[in-house]
């Protein structure tokens, strides 16, 4: 008898272990819907030689998707690197030099080359030796616009770092969706000096982008309780952080319909790398205000840089809808972890309008 319930128990275990799963990979809900995806702040993948793989995963997973999912633009939050001017890891915030850093970032990103334009916001840690000390990056030498013709071909304004050369770090990148809506998606590097919030403003307030939807990226503007930043203890002076940004350039002009960064982050808790905020503009027209990161998921700061997350934004054929999914392709590989691979809080999964 007791070797029939032991034997019975097994049975029932592997047979529950077997079940099919009610995993579903992630698909539009609607056939006639284009996609952006988020990449959120890829430093603490970078900075670890152990942790840049699950970072070559998600770029893989959107170049595999591109056309199931009908991904028109990918975006990244910023924060490429976590040092971009060292010469060696000290093992404690990481194991690689800055020039092995930025290597990944061009490893995995060049996936996306010759599949779908993108958009990458210079952060904080891309500047300076080890974060911002000053305005220096090697941002330019690896993010041109000739990598990849589909950016080359959308790429239509672009500014000047502080060594008077231009840099895709402040630039602006043309498109026109399904619906015959224009975009043009605005990049401003971090805590952007006044020169480039001057250019911005003008840049938005030409008569052929009046008709168009902008939307900015950037990579510092809200803090997890949706509240813009005002400033940040970073010894950089001239710079314009998410209030400042707020009212000089956003609410000011008629076509900036949406705003998305990164930069936040709380170990463990996805909640305290997001934020989410819809506010009026000067015209009464509403702004969407987007916080997205990940990467002190999956361990905390010295975890696995933050467990393959990213945020898919659906744009439905409405021309108005946009249902947002936070999914990891990382836990979706594997059927041990694919039960993990979609977050479904409310702050992670949810619908808004855009106008």
């Amino acid at each position: 008898m007791r070797f029939t319930t032991i034997f019975s128990m097994v049975i029932f275990v592997y047979s529950a272990m077997a079940q099919p799963s009610d995993y579903q990979p992630l698909r539009l809900s609607q056939p006639d819907s284009w996609s952006l995806v988020i990449l959120p702040d890829p430093q603490s993948y970078v900075k670890y030689e152990r942790n840049q793989g699950i970072f070559d995963i998600m770029t893989a997973w959107i170049a595999e998707n591109q056309a199931q999912l009908n991904i028109q633009m990918v975006l990244c939050t910023g924060d490429l690197v976590e040092q971009n001017n060292i010469l060696k890891g000290d093992g404690k915030n990481g194991n690689q030099s800055s020039l092995n850093q930025w290597r990944a970032i061009d490893r995995s990103i060049s996936r996306l080359d010759h599949v779908v334009p993108y958009v990458l916001a210079a952060g904080n840690h891309d500047f300076g030796y080890k974060n911002i000390e000053n305005r220096h990056s090697f941002y330019n030498k690896y993010i041109t616009a000739d990598r990849n013709p589909l950016n080359e071909n959308r790429l239509q304004e672009y500014f000047y770092s502080t060594d008077g050369m231009p840099t895709l770090a402040n630039a602006a990148f043309e498109w026109i969706d399904p619906n015959n809506i224009p975009y043009l998606f605005l990049n401003l590097e971090f805590a952007p000096r006044n020169a480039v919030i001057e250019w911005a403003k003008e840049v938005v307030d030409r008569e052929k982008y009046q008709d168009h939807r902008v939307i900015v990226l950037t990579h510092s503007y809200m803090d997890a309780k949706n509240k813009r930043r005002v400033s940040e203890s970073y010894p950089v002076t001239d710079g314009n952080y998410g209030e400042s940004m707020w009212q000089k350039l956003i609410y000011p002009a008629d076509n900036i319909v949406m705003v998305i960064a990164g930069h936040i982050g709380k170990p463990n808790d996805m909640k305290g790398h997001t934020a989410f905020a819809q506010e009026k503009n000067h015209k009464g027209r509403q702004v969407t205000q987007m916080v997205f990161n990940a990467q002190a998921l999956g361990g905390g700061w010295q975890g696995n840089g933050g467990d393959g997350w990213l945020r898919c934004l659906e744009f439905l054929p409405d021309g108005q809808t946009v249902r947002v999914n936070t999914y990891s392709p990382y836990f979706g590989l594997s059927p041990s972890t694919q039960h993990l691979a979609h977050d479904t809080a409310s702050y992670s999964q949810f619908s808004f309008q855009i106008e």
